[in-house]
């Protein structure tokens, strides 16, 4: 437990330079990167709102899209504004706010596991050597959840694109990422995001982070 608490302090001091989601990109061209590389990257966007057009306004699907396209979470004025045209969604809602708020410690306590269950992984010679590759993963969990929490907050769990998801793939093949280290983060996302609920609650929530652990499990 100590030794938990004291990692979770080291990452804390860190949070600014690793949950900065404008920096995404930044990183990952500092990096020697391959053109093809470059490319998926800018292809890899695993989230569509295309088939919620029946469900909600264009309006509403603007303020999901223009979250997306900055790569962050829902505001609070998002949220509010979500609420006003739809008071129903106030339920998930809050479960959303709840994981953004929360994003930055689940985000931690999944990355623990992964180091714990690959304790290597970012050593010399580890498949996320040097830091810089580890780093861009870290931030890739941020981001999963992030999108998993466009999904709770618009009841949706159709919120993946599978040609974003098909890119990813090549895109992870193109650059080597351990692929059992991500889903063992993913699933970890679950299961530290699902315990800060009740039964009924993480019963709801479950199917949003199935399709994309699924689909990761499918890589190659």
């Amino acid at each position: 437990m100590l030794k938990t608490r004291a990692i979770l302090r080291q990452l804390r001091c860190r949070a600014q330079y690793y949950f900065n989601a404008t920096l995404h990109l930044i990183v990952f061209m500092t990096i020697n990167l391959s053109d093809r590389a470059k490319e998926l990257i800018a292809k890899a966007k695993i989230v569509s709102f295309a088939s919620w057009q029946e469900k909600y306004s264009q309006e509403i699907i603007n303020i999901f899209q223009k979250a997306e396209d900055e790569k962050r979470y829902l505001s609070d004025g998002d949220l509010a504004r979500i609420e006003e045209i739809h008071p129903e969604k106030y339920s998930a809602l809050a479960k959303a706010k709840f994981l953004r708020e929360n994003a930055k410690e689940i985000v931690d306590r999944a990355r623990i596991k992964v180091l714990e269950k690959y304790p290597n992984i970012t050593q010399a010679g580890g498949d996320l050597y040097p830091p810089i590759r580890a780093e861009a993963c870290w931030r890739d969990f941020w981001q999963f959840l992030r999108c998993i929490t466009y999904g709770i907050a618009g009841e949706n769990t159709n919120y993946l694109s599978q040609e974003g998801l098909d890119n990813m793939e090549l895109l992870y093949q193109e650059l080597k990422i351990p692929l059992a280290a991500m889903v063992t983060g993913l699933e970890n996302l679950k299961h530290f995001s699902l315990q800060e609920f009740t039964d009924s609650e993480r019963a709801e929530i479950a199917p949003y982070f199935a399709g994309i652990i699924q689909e990761m499990k499918q890589f190659k």
